[in-house]
């Protein structure tokens, strides 16, 4: 995962305004935005100021890839400027930023006019149906900052997603309408491609494996997973030889998530589990779900570009009123750096098949987003988004599993999971990326069902 994030900067203005005063704001935005840490493209602080300069602008755009297009208003100028530019992310689907400066009610000129010339562009960009934000904040505001992450990280995660490939082991399970999906709607509504992989293809070639490269697995397992000899060898083997084989395919046909049928075959065809293999290859950005949810591992997909860190996803098991708490668990596919430091994370047996690799560890605590791409025929798609706080518990169940207290009580956060009768699936990613999530909503043109 790569977490840089790269904004694209066009400073606007006209020379009948501060020239002096709108370079100066233009200075001061291009080096905040370098000091954050961002790869700053376009034109950056150089003020574009007539015809020639926004074809320059413009052709810098269409040359480079970024998450986010900000249009600095560093002084007034009229629409014209702003429309010619924003065309170039209206093709892209990105997220554009107009930003104005306040001024000061001195008594005297009006130096800038920052804030009429975004209205003007805000007026031009509605009637053409261009999509766009807004800032009023002063060029070295750390308010801009923060609302910047958020826009650039939404706009990454549509860039992201657009041309994904997202792998398909086998079909859902009978009776998990959750987990159904249609591909031609995925790749009008989000640019995605769903790539099947034959179930049975994939048991052969996980069974072809090396006794070699599925030593290389167990032996990178056993440095995390102290018990790992006291499972049977052969079933760990054979997890071992699903990671190898998911992966060497997710290589091949580049693919950014898999969605595995992960029962029940790989049971009774394999003797093995599934579920180590998936959390070995989401820890490595692969990320994987599994009962062949595609709407899943999408969402996994979205959270990892979102977030730059791993996901889960993740069955709603248990809530308790008396305590404001619920329990989200899961066979035992969670990535590891999910695990929390204080316990020991174990290799474990699956707890209906009884048989490995799977990991068992409690969640560790901390800050988590909620999220998932919800659909009906109905309404089609909508966007879940919920947040909470994972605190420190003993295990609630064998594979793993944290307690969340969500932010809403948790009866009021079930009431709405059965009232709109969303998916079994959820899927959680450390930290609070609502924010972000709603600006990817709102780019992807995304109804909102929240959870908070």
């Amino acid at each position: 995962m790569n977490p840089e994030l790269s904004i694209a900067l066009v400073s606007i203005a006209r020379p009948t305004f501060d020239v002096l005063l709108a370079q100066s704001v233009a200075d001061t935005v291009y080096t905040q935005l370098q000091w954050t840490g961002y790869r700053v493209v376009g034109t950056g602080a150089k003020l574009i100021i007539d015809a020639a300069g926004v074809e320059e602008a413009k052709t810098e755009l269409q040359n480079t890839q970024f998450d986010l297009l900000i249009l600095l208003q560093a002084s007034f100028a009229d629409s014209s400027m702003a429309v010619t530019l924003a065309e170039v992310v209206q093709d892209r689907a990105l997220p554009l930023l107009l930003w104005a400066v306040p001024e000061d009610r001195s008594g005297g000129r009006l130096r800038l006019n920052s804030l009429c010339g975004i209205n003007l562009a805000a007026h031009a960009l509605k009637r053409r149906n261009i999509a766009y934000d807004y800032l009023l904040l002063p060029a070295d505001a750390p308010q801009a900052l923060d609302r910047i992450e958020q826009v650039a990280r939404a706009g990454r995660t549509q860039r992201l997603l657009r041309g994904s490939r997202i792998g398909l082991v086998g079909e859902p399970p009978t009776g998990f309408d959750t987990c159904h999906f249609d591909a031609a709607e995925l790749a009008s509504r989000f640019g995605v491609q769903v790539v099947p992989l034959a179930l049975g293809e994939t048991l052969q070639a996980a069974a072809d494996v090396s006794t070699e490269r599925c030593q290389e697995f167990v032996d990178r397992v056993a440095v995390f997973v102290p018990n790992l000899d006291e499972l049977n060898t052969a079933a760990t083997a054979g997890t071992a030889g699903v990671y190898t084989a998911l992966r060497d395919r997710a290589q091949a046909d580049k693919l950014d998530g898999i969605a595995v049928r992960c029962w029940p075959e790989f049971f009774t065809e394999l003797g093995c589990a599934a579920c180590g293999a998936m959390s070995m290859l989401t820890e490595e950005a692969i990320p994987c779900s599994c009962e062949a949810d595609i709407n899943g591992t999408l969402t996994l997909v979205m959270l990892q570009a979102i977030s730059d860190s791993q996901p889960f996803i993740t069955d709603l098991v248990n809530v308790d009123a008396e305590s404001d708490s619920a329990v989200l668990w899961h066979c035992g596919l969670a990535p590891i750096s999910m695990a929390d430091p204080g316990q020991p994370i174990e290799g474990t047996i699956h707890s209906n098949r009884r048989l490995p690799l799977l990991f068992q560890f409690t969640l560790k605590p901390g800050r988590v987003t909620l999220a998932r791409l919800h659909h009906t025929p109905q309404s089609g798609y909508q966007l879940v988004i919920g947040g909470g706080e994972m605190i420190a518990a003993p295990p609630s169940f064998s594979g793993t599993s944290g307690v969340v207290r969500f932010d809403r009580p948790v009866l009021q956060v079930l009431d709405t999971i059965m009232a709109e009768g969303l998916e079994h699936h959820l899927c959680l990613v450390y930290g609070d990326y609502r924010s972000a999530l709603r600006a990817f909503a709102r780019l992807a043109d995304l109804p909102v069902l929240d959870l908070t």
